[in-house]
């Protein structure tokens, strides 16, 4: 990522990213595509309501890894090898302890949390069902998740691919042999995904435990280096938060989502899976752009910084309006694939085409996060998030639904935030000249030296 055209650098790191997430985002409707074919409304609607919950829990690890990329990262910009050796082990073993935990809170808590979220009880069983199986597997996802941190922290973008790829061929076959053929039901569904999350964690772990570079996993030298994993912490914890308080937001949306019952359960959790798809070049160019600055700033290639920002912005907020644009014009059959029912139908359709015209503005905050969480400064997104994804968000909907219980008032919440998070970022960019305060200290360091 230090050397090389800027572009290309940038583009074929974020291509695997791109053709994993699509994979991914593949193997995830799945679960929903067969559900509702296969077992009716009411089964989509109880995987449907997952999205939100799930992460909500998980997305406080996900964001302490993301912090762990960044320190990997920054490390390997500055080839302090020893440094990038003990942060990869620190991070492997926040991962056991995180899915260990995971586990036991998600099989736990699951039933109170749905009842918290105004679950319709002719729904809550199976919702139950589903989470419970989901979590008890959740411990593979979250070791994938801490190794694709490394690899791409050490700019390897492929390997993550391969094994995602893996991992979703083996997902769909399954979830047609559980629910499909074998009748396992609901459970079928979260039991696929948890075989094939292991799956990817498994060969992942096998690979970097194999691989000849500083980034090897030596399974003696797993444990907590105090030091490291503090600035680990320091970084990811905001990243963290702000997942969390995010995911928290979006409980609140689903609840009130929930209120007008299963058809619109199912309706919006089949647009959350078309939707997922506008998230792949946002994903693919913040985490790009995430690594990027990561290294070129331990490298102290501050210029190059700036180039790399410019070209990722522009990438993906083109790429993601288009998709966007797509999915107006493609909105009824592309919900009708999960169920035709006409309500159901009515609500994906009204909620695509009150939001997809604005993902550009989805996109440009993703990667605006991304470029300055990788400078280390991750406590500027998650107030910036914090503050317009969560406080502003929760509070417009909890006022104006009262007034006009619509369920369009819900879906207009998001593109004003969008907004409003994009100002954020554009005034912090390109008012707060952050960039240049790391010039101005490497250049105090040079006048001492």
């Amino acid at each position: 990522m230090t050397e090389g055209r800027i572009s290309k650098r940038i583009a074929l790191f974020a291509l695997p990213i791109f053709i994993g997430q699509l994979f991914q985002q593949m193997y995830n409707i799945t679960d929903s595509i067969v559900v509702g074919k296969v077992l009716g409304t009411k089964s989509l609607a109880a995987v449907s309501s997952s999205g939100s919950l799930i992460f909500l829990i998980v997305g406080f690890i996900y964001g302490v890894f993301v912090g762990a990329g960044v320190v990997i990262g920054r490390y390997y910009g500055a080839q302090k090898y020893d440094m990038v050796h003990r942060a990869v082990h620190t991070t492997v073993a926040f991962g056991l302890a995180a899915g260990l935990f995971l586990m036991v809170f998600g099989i736990i808590f699951t039933p109170h949390i749905l009842r918290l979220m105004r679950t319709p009880a002719d729904v809550l069983p199976e919702s139950t069902r589903y989470f419970r199986f989901y979590f008890a597997g959740s411990i593979g996802n979250v070791m994938y998740n801490a190794f694709n941190g490394i690899f791409q922290a050490r700019g390897d973008s492929r390997h993550p691919l391969y094994y995602l790829m893996i991992a979703s061929i083996t997902n769909i076959a399954l979830d047609l042999l559980f629910v499909r053929d074998l009748g396992f039901g609901i459970a079928g569904a979260a039991i696929a995904t948890a075989i094939s999350q292991f799956l990817s964690a498994g060969i992942s772990l096998y690979k970097l435990t194999h691989v000849d570079d500083v980034h090897r996993i030596t399974l003696k030298d797993i444990r907590f280096d105090r030091p490291l994993l503090k600035e680990v912490l320091a970084t990811g914890l905001p990243t963290g938060v702000q997942n969390s308080v995010i995911g928290l937001a979006n409980v609140v949306v689903q609840s009130n989502i929930n209120v007008f019952g299963a058809d619109a359960m199912a309706g919006c959790g089949a647009y959350s899976k078309i939707e997922g798809f506008a998230f792949l070049p946002v994903t693919s160019f913040s985490v790009s752009l995430t690594t990027f600055t990561s290294q070129n700033l331990g490298a102290k290639k501050y210029d190059r910084v700036k180039k790399g920002a410019a070209f990722g912005l522009a990438s993906g907020v083109i790429l993601a309006e288009i998709i966007g644009v797509i999915f107006i014009l493609l909105a009824p059959i592309l919900i009708g694939i999960f169920d035709k029912s006409p309500n159901v139908v009515a609500f994906g359709v009204k909620q695509a085409r009150t939001e997809a015209l604005f993902y550009c503005l989805l996109s440009f905050s993703h990667c605006m996060a991304g470029i300055i969480r990788g400078s280390g400064k991750t406590t500027v997104p998650m107030l910036v998030m914090l503050i317009c994804w969560c406080i502003i968000r929760v509070t417009y909907i909890t006022i104006t639904t009262r007034f006009i219980p619509d369920i369009s008032v819900i879906f207009w919440a998001y593109p004003l935030t969008w907004s409003l998070s994009s100002i954020a970022f554009a005034v912090y960019f390109f008012k707060a000249d952050w960039m240049h305060n790391f010039e101005r200290q490497e250049q105090k360091l040079l006048n001492r030296n």
